[in-house]
């Protein structure tokens, strides 16, 4: 198989987020971007916590018992946050992610600045672009 890397199927401009952002305006962003989670950004665009759908859940839910929520983003957020790189292994990627790890990985550089996003559904587009080549490539040696 192919060397394939994150950086040939990740997402370049995903949503990310802002500790002192509110819940709903997560939400909100969550809801425009087809993605379950995503990482939260310093000033220097490095990751320093992830949230998820998940996370803003009990928050919304909990709001709308009360009417209202003061809860931010850096009051859910989870600050140890897996990573990877650019030039990682699709296929290492794929291995760590049936560990029941995460379901999406924050892709960044050596300082840890954010590049981008890879998800599980990119994993999957990966392989299978993959598997699609080498059944094509066999069809064509037998033809």
């Amino acid at each position: 198989m192919k060397s394939q890397k994150v950086s040939d199927y990740m997402v370049l401009h995903p949503a990310t987020f802002v500790p002192n952002m509110t819940i709903e305006a997560a939400v909100e962003l969550f809801l425009k971007k087809p993605q379950i989670g995503g990482p939260v950004l310093d000033d220097e665009k490095r990751v320093i916590g992830f949230l998820s759908e998940q996370d803003c859940l009990a928050s919304m839910l909990h709001a709308t018992y009360l009417g209202e929520s003061h809860v931010i983003v850096a009051d859910k957020m989870r600050s140890d946050v897996l990573t990877v790189s650019p030039d990682d292994s699709i296929l290492e990627v794929a291995k760590t992610m049936t560990q029941n790890k995460p379901k999406v990985y924050p892709v960044v550089d050596k300082d840890n600045k954010m590049l981008g996003i890879i998800s599980r559904h990119d994993v999957l587009d990966a392989i299978c672009a993959q598997l699609k080549s080498n059944y094509q490539q066999g069809h064509a040696r037998l033809v």
